[in-house]
């Protein structure tokens, strides 16, 4: 029960895409797709960034953003750069010697348009620290801050304005013979976001970083970015992804791997299925899963729990999870364990025992993951010889 087993109309084939690096992190290819946020406290906070770097990537944050404004925080990034847990892209604007100095502090990769930031010299020089840097690039194009020529084309921010955007940045790093790099093309309309990124994934095989940019508070946020993200991701477009909200950057992560995990691109942590709830439940759904949600976040082993208040549909949901609980009558409910029956449970005290349960079983598929990952390493290393 530990994995969705593979179904013909559940697969996702994905965009064949090169692949490049961020630090450590593998983008494109057949690498995982990574989910990033970025940080919003003052850069020259060292402290500050460095703690919400650090909560990021306890909940799961492959990569993190930081905003490279000015000489001060450029000069702030390389101790930020030391101590974070997960590679660091710099965030750069307009401002060539930014990108320079973030490239010589460390940074993985430099988030920046090559066509905004001065002459072709300049260009080459900021392609000269990103190669003696090991770092990669993103051509980040955005909706609200297109070049002036696309828009008098256009008449306005469009698709085919974005894409042109995009393939003209390409251009300039590829004639400078580099290629680590990859591309987003975001917008707060859904829409424009979802035609752009389609028409980008046609035009060029460079990894794809997608967004829903400045997609707003954490609920109306989440939804917009879980139809457009999710939409494309269906389609196999995308490599790396954001979700922007006006929200604390955990939470961003968090929706990010909700969004792979409802897709089963990604698997990390408790997959929680419960019920909305109604008159049949035999205990409070709600609150139980509220509470569940939190003491369970430190787990990170991929694994499912049912969580659902009556007999109707709680045996079918079990049958189907790790961990399972089902509501019944007089007080009490039962609880599965790989799909069965195992033992009855009072609804006195049964959060602390669901949790036990989950633990317990985490730690059993974790045991089974590791043994998987070895046997294949194992094989692996035989058929080289």
């Amino acid at each position: 029960m530990t994995h969705n087993p593979v179904r013909p109309w559940r697969n996702i084939e994905r965009r064949p895409s090169r692949q490049i690096h961020v630090g450590r992190v593998p983008v494109g290819g057949d690498a995982p797709i990574s989910v990033q946020t970025m940080t919003n406290t003052l850069t020259t906070d060292v402290a500050g960034t460095i703690a919400q770097v650090q909560a990021a990537a306890d909940a799961g944050a492959d990569i993190v953003r930081v905003s490279v404004p000015d000489e001060a925080s450029s000069k702030a990034l390389k101790e930020i750069v030391r101590e974070s847990p997960v590679p660091i892209v710099a965030d750069i604007h307009f401002h060539y010697r930014r990108a320079i100095e973030s490239a010589e502090a460390g940074a993985a990769c430099l988030r920046i348009n090559p066509g905004n930031i001065g002459s072709k010299e300049r260009v080459r020089e900021v392609i000269k620290a990103a190669r003696d840097h090991g770092c990669s690039m993103r051509i980040g194009v955005n909706a609200g801050s297109l070049e002036r020529h696309l828009l008098e084309k256009y008449g306005e921010p469009c698709p085919d304005a974005m894409i042109e955007s995009g393939l003209d940045h390409i251009r300039i790093l590829e004639d400078n013979d580099f290629h680590e790099f990859k591309i987003s093309v975001k917008a707060s309309d859904v829409f424009l976001a979802a035609a752009a990124y389609q028409g980008l994934a046609e035009a060029t095989d460079a990894p794809i970083h997608l967004g829903i940019t400045e997609a707003g508070g954490m609920l109306s946020g989440t939804v917009k970015s879980a139809v457009g993200l999710g939409n494309l991701l269906w389609m196999g477009i995308g490599d790396t992804l954001r979700v922007s909200l006006s929200a604390d950057p955990v939470e961003e992560v968090k929706v990010g791997f909700e969004i792979l995990k409802s897709l089963g691109l990604r698997h990390r942590g408790v997959n929680i299925i419960s019920c909305p709830s109604c008159a049949r439940q035999g205990f409070d759904v709600i609150k139980t899963v509220e509470i569940l949600e939190k003491r369970l976040e430190h787990v990170k082993t991929p694994m499912s729990l049912s969580i659902i208040g009556c007999v109707v549909n709680g045996p079918g949901e079990a049958l189907m999870t790790d961990v399972g609980f089902t509501g019944g009558g007089a007080g009490s409910g039962m609880i599965y364990m790989a799909g069965r029956q195992h033992h009855k449970l009072g609804n006195e005290g049964m959060v602390d025992h669901i949790v036990e349960l989950v633990e317990k079983r985490a730690v059993e598929i974790q045991a089974e993951l590791d043994a998987a990952e070895d046997a294949a390493a194992a094989a692996a290393a035989k058929a080289a010889e």
